[in-house]
């Protein structure tokens, strides 16, 4: 384990944070499980290549979950060595999560303004000691794995599992497809299976409060304070800057 490159990435207070969306109906089986979970693992006639159209309730360990549908990936956006079957069965293979607060709330707005009547969830974990204790099961992307683009064309990249870079390859695999410094790094992904959560979550916050469970009303926050703690984290840093330039001057 090369702890270097967790320090490295996490050493903005902006990626001190590991972020994860996902539906309110679904905490109360994450927090009975103490852990995410890939949907290969959850539902494997779900996954393993199979395009999910749309929303799928599985049942794991005797807890009923929801598996996002897969967007429509074009053709035009792989690259030709990688079907779309072949990259649905990667991601299918890993848990996401978001290293800035920015990236998870622009997903968040999207799927409130696709699915208005559903609420969601933001957990917030601890980045180092998340990617430490998982170190051999984590893999970086420069950009939304996931995502379907609606110009191909005005794309500079092909989608294949090449873009998922192991934690230990950072800053040594250089190629425009992987990040190479830690401002590149959208999205931090873990094979399989992502536990204990309880060891690592910090905040969870949620547009439905009914929905939290239990045993984390300690820590449950409301949607819209995840968005002002960014903010003046921001407005910290920026007067932090301004006092070593005038410092300088």
């Amino acid at each position: 384990m090369n702890n270097s490159i967790i320090q490295d990435i996490t050493r903005s207070p902006l990626r001190r944070s590991l972020f994860h969306f996902t539906r309110t109906r679904n905490l109360q089986a994450i927090c009975a499980l103490d852990a995410l979970y890939a949907a290969d693992v959850i539902a494997p006639q779900y996954a393993g290549g199979i395009h999910r159209e749309e929303l799928q309730l599985a049942e794991y360990e005797g807890k009923k979950i929801l598996l996002n549908a897969h967007l429509r990936i074009k053709p035009e956006l792989m690259d030709p060595d990688t079907s779309v079957q072949e990259f649905h069965a990667c991601l299918d293979r890993h848990v996401f999560l978001w290293l800035t607060e920015r990236d998870c709330l622009t997903m968040a707005a999207m799927y409130a303004r696709r699915e208005p009547e559903e609420t969601f969830a933001i957990l917030q974990f601890a980045a180092y000691e998340l990617m430490q204790e998982h170190y051999e099961a984590v893999r970086l992307s420069k950009y939304d794995s996931g995502s379907s683009p609606r110009y191909p064309h005005r794309v500079a990249y092909h989608k294949s599992c090449r873009m998922l870079l192991p934690l230990s390859q950072f800053k040594h695999r250089l190629e425009s497809l992987v990040p190479v410094k830690a401002s590149e790094i959208k999205e931090v992904l873990i094979e399989h299976r992502l536990a204990p959560i309880s060891r690592y979550l910090q905040t969870l916050y949620c547009s439905d409060p009914e929905r939290v469970p239990e045993a984390w009303r300690t820590i449950a926050r409301p949607m819209t304070e995840l968005r002002r703690y960014r903010d003046k984290l921001v407005a910290i840093l920026h007067l932090i800057g301004d006092f070593y330039l005038f410092w300088r001057k």
